[in-house]
């Protein structure tokens, strides 16, 4: 199961899981759909950040398989 930190495995629309920043000590997921890729590189140790629908911003944890 893809966890996040591979670029290529992240779509545009995708249903993912992020951890927001504010989130980031407690672990607290966020579920939305992938508007936005922000990170650049093709792999980040901590996940890549994207931008969901709703306009929240945090690095993927999940991706949900279909």
């Amino acid at each position: 199961m893809p966890d996040g930190r591979n670029r290529k495995d992240i779509q545009i629309g995708a249903e993912v899981a992020i951890v927001m920043k504010e989130d980031q000590r407690t672990g607290d997921l966020t579920d939305g759909f992938v508007e936005k890729i922000l990170t650049k590189s093709s792999f980040h140790p901590h996940g890549i950040k994207v931008r969901l629908e709703t306009g929240e911003v945090g690095r993927v944890k999940e991706i949900m398989e279909d």
